[in-house]
């Protein structure tokens, strides 16, 4: 791995920041499609947008981003999610070792010092758990290129369920199926109640975008007419 790439503290503010170009060594992956993949998430508002930083070359200098902090950290963990979500294991070992870099001189004087450390340690963990968890659900769905044969859009599965469209999304977002943007949880893709249908799109001034629709499949309207017969729609 190159060191030289690793932005382990920050001069000024004196936080923990990983770049771009090591998350991309990280997941064995192409620069250029992890800074894609940032784009992506950040202009969906998934993510923030990074600061960026230089690497000199022989010619044009190289940019990559910049992780910084908590904030920083977490979305990291989104674009490794949605990049390569087998190497996310490989991203937490990583910042726990620019954390335990950052420490290593801070070594405790007395018990109560260990003990404080101790805990400053677990709660770091728990944070980073709580970030991954928080990202699971956030997935892109760039890869999906299958689309279950017998899945409906929403609008279809409320005619069938006999309620509106927008009543029914309001249904699926207060029962956890769908996020405030209408696009299916990956656990209930992946439980066979939704799936989704991906489209690219090439804007002129904001360059590709990309268009996500909600579909319910047999599975899916099946529970979906049972939860609202039970619950008349919860007065939706």
């Amino acid at each position: 791995m190159n060191t030289s790439t690793v932005l382990s503290v920050t001069q000024n503010d004196d936080k923990l920041a990983m770049t771009s170009i090591e998350v991309a060594e990280l997941v064995e992956s192409r620069h250029d499609k992890v800074k894609q993949s940032i784009d992506r998430l950040a202009k969906r508002g998934v993510i923030a947008f990074p600061p960026m930083g230089e690497k000199p070359t022989d010619g044009r200098p190289s940019a990559f981003y910049i992780f910084v902090g908590e904030r920083g950290k977490r979305d990291s963990y989104v674009v490794v999610a949605q990049l390569c979500p087998e190497f996310t294991a490989r991203l937490v070992d990583r910042w726990q070792e620019l954390e335990e870099q950052a420490t290593q001189p801070q070594l405790p004087q007395s018990m109560a010092e260990a003990l404080r450390l101790a805990a400053d340690q677990a709660e770091r963990i728990e944070q980073q758990e709580r970030a991954l968890q928080e990202a699971a659900p956030k997935i892109a769905f760039a890869n999906q290129v299958e689309v279950s044969p017998d899945a409906i859009t929403v609008g279809q599965a409320a005619k069938t369920i006999g309620t509106g469209r927008n009543r029914l999304f309001s249904f699926l977002r207060r029962h956890g199926w769908v996020d405030r943007r209408n696009e299916p949880y990956q656990a209930k893709i992946e439980a066979g109640l939704l799936d989704v249908k991906v489209r690219h799109w090439e804007h002129p001034e904001k360059g590709l975008q990309e268009n996500i629709t909600a579909l319910v499949t047999g599975k899916g309207l099946a529970k979906l007419q049972r939860m609202w017969d039970q619950g008349k729609g919860n007065a939706a």
